[in-house]
């Protein structure tokens, strides 16, 4: 076959491949151009693809500036009572303390009883306290022979006893608290040959300060006496005391 009998064939292959190539760019060639189709429908959406892959955490900011404080809250309610603990060890047994001071009830008595000149001597009123001037027992001080009396410096409850030797005349007594009988005694004579007696005796309450004696009631009553074998005494004494965990006093 000649060349010129090859030609045509050869274009038909140049225009066929150049066809091609513009059909899988889906271009029509110009030599091939047609009128525009119809658009398609719309495809169906696709389904949801698959998860991306978690991006890079960030870098770390500067830290902001503090805010102000909050208000603040309500108490919360009272948690349930927890359980009692075990029972700790044994503490260290301490060091002994200093001796302390030895405690001494407190103490007030006396005894007195007339001496044979007062009771010779000293005419006796309505009124008078009876000094009973020989002291037999007075360790604090409280009776005073000078006046007859005796003066509370404990407070506390106290007795208080009287006897006297009745002769040549009746007797008839008071025992004088602050100026207020507590109690009164009486003894008739009956012109007998030897002395009679009389005694009594009493409680009280005191309280620093207050006074006891003995005081005539009678002005033609007035037959205390006193010998070298009989006496006429006056005798009180605490019986208990009103303080408690008081200081050291005797």
């Amino acid at each position: 076959m000649t060349s010129l009998q090859t030609w045509p064939l050869s274009l038909l292959l140049v225009i066929a491949v150049h066809c091609s190539n513009s059909l899988e760019d889906n271009k029509i060639p110009s030599l091939c151009t047609g009128s525009p189709g119809i658009p398609g429908s719309p495809g169906l959406h696709g389904s949801p693809g698959q998860p991306g892959r978690d991006g890079r955490d960030g870098r770390d900011a500067q830290p902001g500036e503090k805010g102000e404080t909050g208000d603040r809250g309500e108490p919360g309610q009272p948690g349930v009572r927890g359980l009692t603990g075990d029972r700790g060890d044994l503490g260290e047994k301490g060091e002994r303390g200093s001796p302390g001071e030895c405690a001494v009830a407190p103490k007030s008595a006396f005894s007195a009883k007339l001496s044979q000149t007062e009771s010779r001597t000293s005419p006796l009123a309505v009124g008078d306290a009876v000094r009973f001037d020989k002291i037999i027992l007075n360790e604090q001080g409280d009776y005073n022979p000078e006046t007859g009396r005796f003066t509370c410096r404990v407070p506390g409850v106290y007795y208080f006893a009287v006897h006297a030797t009745v002769y040549r005349s009746s007797l008839q007594f008071d025992l004088i608290k602050n100026g207020h009988t507590v109690a009164s005694y009486f003894q008739i004579f009956g012109n007998w040959s030897k002395p009679a007696s009389l005694s009594g005796g009493t409680l009280a309450h005191l309280i620093p300060g207050d006074q006891v004696w003995v005081q005539m009631a009678l002005g033609e009553y007035t037959g205390f006496y006193s010998s070298p074998k009989t006496d006429s005494t006056f005798t009180g004494f605490l019986v208990y005391s009103d303080w408690k965990n008081s200081a050291v006093f005797a």
